[in-house]
């Protein structure tokens, strides 16, 4: 609302340039009115409400720097007038400058420490700061995506296997591409393709005929299906000369086998959680994970990988003929 100060009054009884503008403002014609006051300060320069007033104007005309300005001067010319920086605070709330209005509405409610108004801002202003750093948070969760810390100590796994570090890093680097892609889909779309990504022999495969990915979306329907499927990928993953397989597939495509279901040996212990499957296999070494999803501020979060036991929870029987160490 316009402050209703004095100012020029023109001749006689004539309402001044500021009451013009007032009347303008509370009817909501708020770009003449920003004019009229425009007008009163040229004549009474030093008047901090016209100033003020001004700031309101810009404000529902979203003439946000204009306002921000002449909040300033409105605090100049009367630093202990407490709807200056009440003004202040409401621009920079406009701006979703959230901490400077905070501020600002600290510094008016100590000028002014009854005002009911100032006090419902601080109000909205503090959980409208605390939902941005959450929000910063949680962004901060689904971008940040880094699977090598969650898979380090795999190294020592497969280095113990391979013992070449050259083969090893390439299953390594094969898996964390693969679990990130999946966890980047996941924040999209709240979903995984059912899939299975093998990591090709770069000299021996015939990329002609085999690609890198096959889809499996049928695998898990029925305990047929789920055989069939079996057969077919290990198959391809000798006939495509494959040096490691990835499966990735999401919880709630499984039908068969529902692997978070068993009991005794088997019984999981991962909650209720959404999420996606993934298991690698190579024919020295198999591992299982489950990627739990949680839902924050309406945006699903994949949280760490949970490493499950394979011989419990396999989604599929081995792929790669079983490959022993030497004696």
């Amino acid at each position: 609302m316009a402050e209703a100060a004095t100012g020029y009054s023109g001749r006689g009884a004539e309402p001044s340039l500021k009451d013009k503008g007032n009347e303008f403002f509370n009817a909501g014609n708020y770009l003449k009115a920003a004019a009229l006051y425009t007008q009163a300060i040229k004549l009474d320069p030093s008047n901090h409400a016209l100033y003020s007033n001004r700031a309101a104007a810009f404000l529902h005309l979203v003439k946000l720097n204009k306002a921000l300005a002449d909040a300033e001067m409105t605090i100049t010319l009367s630093p202990q007038w407490e709807k200056g920086y009440f003004r202040k605070g409401c621009v920079l709330e406009a701006m979703e400058k959230y901490d400077d209005a905070l501020s600002a509405f600290q510094v008016a409610l100590q000028y002014n420490p009854q005002s009911a108004e100032v006090s419902r801002k601080i109000k909205r202003i503090s959980q409208l700061v605390k939902d941005k750093k959450r929000a910063q948070e949680v962004e901060k969760k689904r971008s940040n995506i880094d699977m090598t810390k969650h898979l380090d100590k795999l190294k020592s796994e497969l280095s113990e296997k391979y013992g070449s570090e050259e083969c090893w890093k390439d299953v390594f680097s094969f898996l964390v591409e693969t679990m990130e892609a999946a966890v980047r889909s996941w924040h999209e779309t709240s979903n995984v393709d059912a899939e299975v990504f093998y990591l090709l022999d770069k000299e021996k495969t015939d990329t002609e005929k085999y690609a890198p990915i096959v889809n499996i979306d049928k695998a898990f329907e029925s305990p047929h299906t789920h055989t069939n499927c079996f057969q077919f990928l290990r198959k391809y993953a000798e006939d495509s000369v494959s040096r490691a397989a990835c499966l990735v597939t999401p919880k709630s495509l499984i039908s068969y086998p529902q692997v978070w279901k068993g009991q005794g040996s088997r019984k999981w212990k991962h909650g209720q959680h959404d999420g996606f499957f993934v298991q690698l296999e190579t024919p020295s070494l198999r591992k299982l994970w489950f990627v739990p999803s949680s839902n924050e501020l309406g945006r699903p979060v994949c949280r760490d990988p949970e490493v499950l036991d394979i011989g419990a929870h396999e989604l599929l029987p081995r792929i790669f003929i079983e490959k022993l160490p030497s004696t």
